[in-house]
């Protein structure tokens, strides 16, 4: 679409520049501009836009201007920046119409936020600055750690021979935890520094990064590792993004931001932990970082390494050679500990059995039954340590009003509010509302205020009561809130310091604790039977997960354990986990989602709606199916697709905001792409027409519905 005329001097070439503009705007993130210049595809301007100057993307290739069209001149060119390459800009079409977002807003929001805020002179003096930095502290002289190049195994020397001799493209790497995963990055990563090439390298989580950087610069001392997450500063983002899109690292590793890095050497992408759902971004542009590697991969003929000890049932579906036309990706399995590792023994405690014998009491008023205490103790006087899991933070979920049945309910949110002993406060975990505990109950005024359940607080005060004199430690996202203080509690836990520790999912995977002998999940059973299909998977993922943190030392083969507390002690998860039978759990599980019509076996979207009253919500969602059901009637092709009623989410009201959403499921994911493409413009139209919608959102390929 053509930018507004004005009466400066026309240009002798036509450009289109990519912008970002509201989401809802009828205008097309492409706009043209005069350019004295033939500006190359890629090439980041500055240009007009209303009152304002603002970052664009040139992209495409510049053509002669018609004389009798007069245009806005681009301000300027921030030709100090290479362009940015056709891969990367086909990686951001593609990620946009798939992910249904403007290409325009998808672009830019994906680079740094300070390099959109930059012109010509200042992005001139970065580049000296980060110019200067890289020869101040020349690779091959930063002070790191020797790394010790341990010999491989078996399996590990079959999965790189298989690799070697592959042709580019997808192959999952199913190894145990401490299967030595890691060590087949790192040589694959060195063949391919090798061949003047960069690697990418995503992990899930922030806080796996700076143990798997350490490990990085200690193996490649003389190459420049850069680092990409949500972590860093503006300014140190901005400086890893610019070494990478310069060629001057050699190896990216990050969240899933990293993914739309710009590398023009690439030559592999490994994707960490493939299953974990931090994948998926959740705001803005619900892209999956996993999916657009394999994508980015075949369309650079790349070669993909997707690692983890759980794959998800889709990638671990892609990998089966049942599939018409063969497996889609490549399995590679190493299914034993390195070195005289071994797996964890896992214990199933029968809470049901030990209810009935001893009484309920026995088994609510503390968090451990007895014979779990006893094998702690055993642990702490032999030196070695135990992980307590319990994936809920706070005291406890709720406090409860004897008398008149009171709830700590948030007035702003369908939620609870969190009880946080160590403040004193109610605090809601969905909204950030934050009050002191009251002294009696607001209604009765009863003084009897009691805490219902139990928090990763509350089992560490326990601990302490049942483990005199033992070291008890707690990471959460409560206890590792102040920057640094996660890696100070990390290095605690492996130097020895904590005998004890409990923890969320946040140490459950990733980490190298070599004195870790015993890891007990004290209330697994919430995740059986909760209604997102999706629950079993990463129950069993987490169990395992966390279980691999125990055994990973030769010295205590034989010993670690992995204990499961449990009201359901015969269910087929428990079965399969008890004989680290993960293959057979995956083929049972995707039994039950064929037969429901449930993913990897359809296809799903997911339009969600926020609005004052869940009325206007419920309406809003009403209308878009009408106007789905008119696509499917204008067009017979479509047919093979269904359209949900709107229903409210698990979480209906969060932040004085009702939610509601609606599901689109198709056995064709071809089907329901082309559906979306009709259907989506005209929800823009729909949210103009509706002015009590605050937001809505399509979330394509949803992790949870």
């Amino acid at each position: 679409m053509e930018s507004l005329a004005s009466d400066l001097p026309t240009a002798g070439h036509r450009v289109s520049v990519l912008v970002e503009l509201p989401r809802h705007s009828q205008v097309d993130s492409a706009l043209s501009y005069a350019s004295d210049l033939p500006l190359a595809a890629g090439q980041l301007v500055r240009v007009p836009l209303g009152r304002r100057t603002v970052c664009g993307i040139a992209w495409a290739e510049a053509e002669p201007q018609a004389p009798d069209i007069e245009l806005r001149p681009v301000a300027e060119v921030l030709d100090a920046l290479p362009p940015l390459g056709p891969p990367w800009r086909a990686l951001v079409s593609f990620a946009a119409a798939y992910y249904q977002r403007s290409t325009g807003e998808l672009a830019l929001s994906v680079l740094p936020g300070e390099l959109r805020d930059l012109d010509a002179t200042q992005l001139q003096r970065r580049l000296k600055r980060l110019h200067k930095r890289l020869a101040a502290e020349p690779i091959g002289q930063v002070d790191v750690p020797a790394y010790e190049l341990l010999p491989l195994s078996a399996e590990q020397q079959a999965v790189l021979q298989a690799l070697a001799g592959a042709e580019p493209g997808t192959h999952l790497l199913h190894g145990v935890t401490g299967s030595g995963k890691t060590e087949v990055y790192l040589r694959c990563v060195a063949d391919v520094l090798a061949q003047g090439r960069q690697a990418l390298v995503l992990v899930p989580e922030i806080n796996l990064t700076p143990q798997l950087e350490a490990r990085f610069r200690a193996r490649f001392p003389a190459r420049r590792i850069v680092s990409l997450h949500s972590g860093l500063t503006p300014a140190e983002r901005l400086q890893s993004w610019l070494a990478a899109h310069l060629g001057l690292a050699d190896v990216v590793l990050g969240t899933r931001m990293a993914i739309f890095a710009s590398l023009p050497r690439l030559g592999l992408i490994v994707v960490d932990e493939e299953h974990d759902p931090s994948y998926k971004q959740q705001e803005g542009a619900r892209y999956s970082a996993r999916d657009l590697a394999v994508w980015r991969g075949r369309n650079e003929a790349l070669t993909v390494l997707l690692g983890s000890a759980t794959p998800s049932l889709e990638t671990w579906h892609n990998a089966s050679p049942t599939l018409p036309g063969g497996a889609r990706y490549q399995l590679l399995a190493m299914p034993s500990r390195i070195g005289a590792g071994s797996l964890p023994t896992v214990r199933l405690v029968d809470l049901a059995r030990i209810a009935a014998q001893f009484g309920q009491g026995a088994v609510h008023k503390q968090p451990l039954v007895p014979a779990l205490v006893a094998a702690l103790k055993e642990r702490i006087e032999r030196g070695e340590q135990s992980l307590i899991l319990l994936n809920r933070r706070g005291y406890a979920p709720v406090l409860h009003c004897t008398g008149c049945g009171w709830k700590s309910a948030c007035p702003h949110c369908s939620a609870w509010r969190v009880f946080h002993k160590l403040d004193r406060t109610l605090r809601c975990h969905h909204c950030g509302f934050s009050e002191r505990v009251p002294r009696a109950c607001p209604d009765c005024g009863d003084p009897d205020i009691q805490p219902v359940g139990r928090g990763t607080e509350r089992l560490e005060e326990q601990l302490g009561d049942l483990l005199p004199g033992a070291r008890i430690g707690r990471i959460d996202a409560d206890s590792t809130r102040a920057k640094g203080s996660l890696e100070s509690q990390l290095a605690s836990v492996h130097a020895g310091e904590v005998d004890v520790l409990v923890g969320t999912q946040m140490v459950a995977k990733g980490h190298d604790f070599r004195r870790m002998t015993l890891v007990a999940a004290v209330n697994a059973d919430s995740a059986l039977f909760g209604s997102d299909f999706r629950a079993p998977e990463r129950l069993f993922s987490l169990l395992m997960q966390a279980g691999g943190r125990a055994g990973r030392d030769a010295a205590q083969a034989g010993r670690s354990e992995l204990w499961i507390q449990t009201w359901h002690v015969g269910h087929p998860l428990y079965a399969a986990l008890v004989s680290h039978d993960y293959a057979a759990f995956a083929k049972s599980q995707l039994i039950e989602r064929q037969q429901a019509g449930l993913p990897p076996f359809a296809h799903l979207a997911l339009l969600r709606c926020e609005a004052r009253s869940q009325q206007a919500a419920t309406a809003f969602l009403d209308r878009t199916a009408e106007l789905g059901a008119q696509i499917q009637a204008d067009h017979p092709a479509l047919q093979d697709l269904l359209i949900y009623p709107p229903v409210p989410p698990a979480i209906q009201r969060v932040a004085n905001v009702e939610r509601a959403q609606m599901l689109i499921e198709s056995p064709s994911r071809v089907v329901l792409q082309r559906f979306l493409a009709r259907w989506v413009p005209q929800l823009n139209q729909c949210q103009v027409s509706e002015q009590r919608i605050l937001r809505w959102a399509v979330d394509v390929d949803p992790l949870a519905i």
